[in-house]
């Protein structure tokens, strides 16, 4: 947790202050879709320039998302050489430049499957899916609206999952229903969910992500630093929506982007500038800076044309 001199998390405190208050910090843990990236996608020229110079600086970064390990190739540009990916909101760790998931946290076969049949009797009209280390299968009842991903149809989705839980481990079930608001599906979910499974909002209308009991960014993000030897307050964690929560709680410096969720604003340490502004990089930029005795957190306008990092779908 930041310490007393730099505020209590929600005071919201000016993002240059909250800098100068801190170390610099050994690692960056930061969110893709709504955070790092721009809206369309894309990741600025300034923002790998920026991440290039931390590293150059010492500091490691790691990219945390939601993201299935299959949407993650377009950002091979993006992860650090040598480095991995936390994916599926914890629940597995990709080496995007090889193509391989090189670690998994997920569910065990006898719970995801009576999981998976409750879920489908009780929302009928919900789109019931699983992400797996290789793939999105979903019931085939009424298509695939997940992204514009079409997936892959089965009759049975619990069967499915029985017949094939341990040679693709299943990181995350997905539940999406269009027919009603994002906090009203989250709550359906739950009392059919209970203490079985962790749920998480990233920001698609009506969708419900449930990962694994106790799988979340933070747990994933501090295994991965426990490998380095870095603490908890030596890391500057930043995100927008609810799924990020569980990070940035960890962390010992939460940042949320100007856009972010009412509750992520809510349990910021500061707020970092809106994500179409390069907010995580203006920060780093900034944390920079403050090291070598020169200002530069504040740039010039990025150029509009970034690095398209989105899925192919």
């Amino acid at each position: 947790m930041p310490d007393s001199a730099a505020g209590e998390r929600g005071a919201h405190l000016p993002w240059r202050e909250a800098v100068a208050a801190r170390e610099f910090p050994a690692v960056v843990a930061t969110d893709l879709d709504g955070t790092l990236l721009r809206a369309d996608g894309t990741v600025s020229p300034y923002t790998l320039q920026v991440l290039e110079r931390y590293v150059a600086a010492g500091g490691e970064y790691v990219l945390v998302t939601a993201r299935p390990p299959r949407w993650l190739r377009p950002l091979a540009h993006v992860v650090p050489a040598g480095g991995v990916v936390l994916a599926g909101n914890g629940a597995f760790v990709v080496d995007v430049e090889a193509e391989r998931v090189v670690a998994t946290h997920g569910f065990a076969t006898p719970e995801v499957v009576p999981l998976l049949a409750e879920l489908v009797a009780a929302f009928p009209e919900a789109m019931v899916a699983v992400e797996t280390t290789e793939r999105m299968v979903h019931a085939d009842r009424h298509g695939a609206d997940y992204w514009q991903d079409p997936g892959e149809a089965v009759a049975d989705l619990a069967a499915w999952a029985g017949a094939h839980c341990e040679r693709e481990v299943i990181g995350k079930v997905l539940v999406r229903a269009l027919w009603t608001d994002s906090r009203a599906a989250y709550d359906a979910v739950g009392e059919v969910v209970g203490g079985r499974g962790t749920l998480a909002y990233s920001g698609a209308p009506g969708l419900v992500e449930i990962g694994p009991p106790g799988v979340t960014k933070a747990g994933a993000l501090a295994s991965w630093c426990l490998e380095r030897g870095v603490a908890a307050p030596q890391v500057w964690a930043f995100g927008d929506m609810p799924n990020d929560l569980p990070m940035l709680g960890w962390a010992g410096t939460a940042y949320a982007v100007a856009n972010a969720h009412p509750d992520v604003l809510a349990a910021a340490t500061a707020v970092a500038p809106h994500h179409q502004e390069d907010g995580v990089a203006q920060v780093v930029a900034a944390a920079l800076g403050r090291r070598s005795g020169t200002e530069t957190g504040r740039h010039a306008r990025a150029p509009e044309g970034g690095v398209d990092s989105r899925p192919s779908r």
